[in-house]
């Protein structure tokens, strides 16, 4: 880390910023430059500690290490609250560690507490994809092409261009990612699962697979969904009749409801935010796997539940 007032430290070999550049310290009257400004053109990650924390001097390191890997993509921030207390009274940090994602100028998503390797590296990748993903390559143009393809209905045109990439490209996660989506708006769960079992093990998180994984669970979940109109009734009977605002959720989904659907399961979290191991949670995070990470219907619900679970 850069010392105040001594050099800038060089570049790496391919212009992405040194790795000592990537991570620094914030304060309060930095906060707005360091972060909200900042994230503007690169997400940026607020890592909120102090020193007798022990749970933060676990963690900081691992997320610094997945900040450096990611090579310019995403930057971080640390911000020691007793030092600066300002800025986590505003966020209301009420228990640290506590990491938020800032991109655009504001907080997208965040976790409190310990977390496995494999979460902070989803994490990290959620916000690099949400803040443009990095540096591309000359597929890009192809992947877009058949990715709009997907979006207009013409899955098995889609399709082909996803397997082009892959002929090119067979560890591509967005060429995988959409091959298996573009099977799925077929009909095709089976041979969607299939096409993601052929993904490396480097990049069984990439938000392009995980997109796709969640999108074939939620599908696989919603051929069973019950009828609307009797788990409405169920609700109005009952309203706190978890199971039937969960299945609600479902059916909705599968009606096309998307917005109903994170609605449905925002309202549940709001109610009983660990019913069933925390399933409202997980079944957002699902969602807003399958939306994508840009997705109106992804930024919004992710604001309110960071701002339930941070509340």
């Amino acid at each position: 880390m850069i010392e105040l007032g001594s050099a800038p430290a060089a570049p790496g070999p391919n212009g992405e910023p040194a790795a000592d550049d990537l991570v620094k310290d914030a304060t309060d009257a930095s906060f707005t430059a360091d972060v909200i400004e900042a994230s503007r053109e690169t997400p940026v990650i607020v890592d909120f500690w102090a020193p007798w924390c022990g749970p933060c001097k676990q963690l900081t390191p691992v997320l610094e290490a997945e900040v450096k890997a990611a090579k310019g993509a995403v930057r971080m921030v640390k911000v020691d609250i007793d030092r600066n207390p300002q800025v986590a009274a505003q966020l209301r940090v009420q228990s640290i560690p506590a990491v938020f994602g800032f991109s655009g100028g504001q907080p997208v998503d965040g976790f409190m507490g310990a977390q496995q390797q494999s979460e902070i590296k989803a994490f990290v990748k959620r916000l690099i994809a949400l803040g443009g993903g990095g540096k591309g390559n000359g597929l890009d143009e192809a992947l877009t092409r058949g990715e709009e393809m997907l979006e207009g209905g013409a899955a098995a045109d889609a399709a082909q261009v996803f397997a082009a990439v892959l002929a090119e490209d067979a560890a591509n996660p967005r060429a995988l990612g959409g091959l298996a989506r573009a099977e799925l708006a077929v009909g095709d769960i089976a041979r969607a699962r299939q096409t993601l079992e052929m993904a490396p093990p480097e990049i069984i998180d990439d938000p392009a697979i995980a997109a796709a994984r969640s999108a074939i669970d939620l599908a696989e979940q919603t051929r069973e969904a019950g009828g609307e109109a009797e788990l409405k009734a169920r609700l109005e009977a009952n309203p706190d009749d978890h199971q039937a605002r969960y299945d609600l959720a479902l059916a909705l989904l599968a009606g096309k409801d998307r917005e109903g659907a994170v609605e449905t399961l925002l309202e549940l979290f709001r109610r009983d935010a660990e019913w069933n191991d925390g399933a409202a949670k997980a079944q957002l995070f699902k969602l807003f796997d399958s939306f994508g990470p840009k997705d109106p219907l992804t930024l919004s619900g992710r604001r309110r539940l960071s701002s339930m679970i941070f509340a």
